[in-house]
């Protein structure tokens, strides 16, 4: 009993003394950040990225009533400004909206968005517009369509073809790099040019 007693007020002393040297990270609250139009509200929310002006973009689960697809899954890219202020929705009803999963932001300012439910990953310019799709979203006249498995062993991976992409990345030479975590459990690696170069 000696013996618990000791380990608990040791225990206890290392907590104490952990918590008195966190250092205090400042920080300023700004209430109604950012401002959604009326009647619009975020749902869960799995990636933000911020660009070189400072603007905010919010890829969300917003169970939002149109697109190709409804509920829950649905996904909706929203940018705000600086200040929190709405500017847009970045590919408002496009067919790789299924279930929202990163965005990130490059360099040069173009969005990436990672849509785990269309298995696709989109590059927009910093204007909105849809310049490179990675991936293909399943249709139901494919032969053998169904929701992905997990089958043990995994099946092998198709080049060119996700499942369930989870991110984005890229190195100094301008190569991009998707992790396909989900079922594929790889990094696939792509040249500049967007071309298949290997996983």
């Amino acid at each position: 009993m000696k013996t618990f007693l000791f380990a608990l007020i040791l225990m206890m002393n290392v907590q104490l003394l952990a918590q008195q040297n966190v250092p205090e990270i400042p920080f300023d609250s700004v209430p109604d950040y950012p401002k959604l139009p009326p009647g619009m509200n975020f749902g869960e929310v799995p990636g933000v990225a911020v660009n070189s002006k400072g603007h905010v973009f919010v890829f969300t689960r917003s169970n939002s009533a149109t697109g190709p697809a409804y509920g829950a899954a649905a996904a909706q890219l929203l940018e705000f400004g600086p200040n929190g202020e709405f500017v847009r929705e970045v590919g408002k009803g496009l067919y790789a909206w299924s279930e929202a999963h990163s965005v990130r932001i490059d360099k040069a300012d173009n969005i990436w968005a990672i849509d785990k439910g269309s298995d696709m990953v989109i590059k927009f310019n910093p204007a909105g517009r849809v310049v490179w799709v990675f991936g293909r979203r399943a249709e139901a006249a494919d032969e053998e369509a169904k929701p992905w498995g997990h089958p043990k062993p995994p099946l092998p991976a198709v080049d060119g073809l996700f499942r369930q992409p989870t991110d984005v990345t890229w190195d100094s030479e301008g190569n991009i790099y998707i992790t396909d975590g989900y079922v594929n459990s790889r990094v696939a690696k792509f040249d500049k040019n967007g071309d298949w170069v290997k996983q």
